[in-house]
């Protein structure tokens, strides 16, 4: 395939068919691997954003710790109630996400920022955010 300038004749450009052909597939597989579509990415965010667990203590503590990070997309922490972001963690064991809470993990301080928290505190607060109560 030759392009030529309107203004007149340029250098030839020639572009592979297979080369446009395999860009196009390339550029639809990264399109099909965004994740969920942002409309309900959106409707997680902003489901994250109205959660508050229903006892009061452990809302004062989700509210001074958590939250920070677990309502905020680019964190890199599971959003609050998105259990699919959930279910890889929650089949480690309850246990093993208390530990990480406590020692940290990733991007995640030790004890999540949560100075006055337990371990009874951590999990209630882990079952909170992955939707299962309280």
């Amino acid at each position: 395939m030759h392009v030529q300038h309107p203004s007149g004749p340029t250098p030839a450009v020639r572009v592979p068919i297979a080369g446009l052909l395999l860009a196009a597939i390339l550029i639809g597989a990264l399109a099909a691997c965004g994740g969920a579509p942002s409309s309900d990415r959106a409707a997680l965010l902003a489901r994250a954003a109205a959660l508050s667990p229903a006892d009061a203590r452990l809302a004062d503590l989700y509210q001074h710790a958590c939250k920070a990070c677990h309502v905020v997309a680019t964190s890199g922490a599971p959003l609050t109630g998105d259990r699919d972001a959930w279910q890889a963690r929650l089949k480690k064991g309850l246990p093993a996400l208390v530990g990480n809470a406590i020692g940290g993990l990733n991007g995640m301080p030790a004890g999540g920022q949560c100075v006055r928290c337990t371990a009874a505190d951590y999990a209630a607060l882990i079952r909170f955010m992955a939707g299962e109560a309280p």
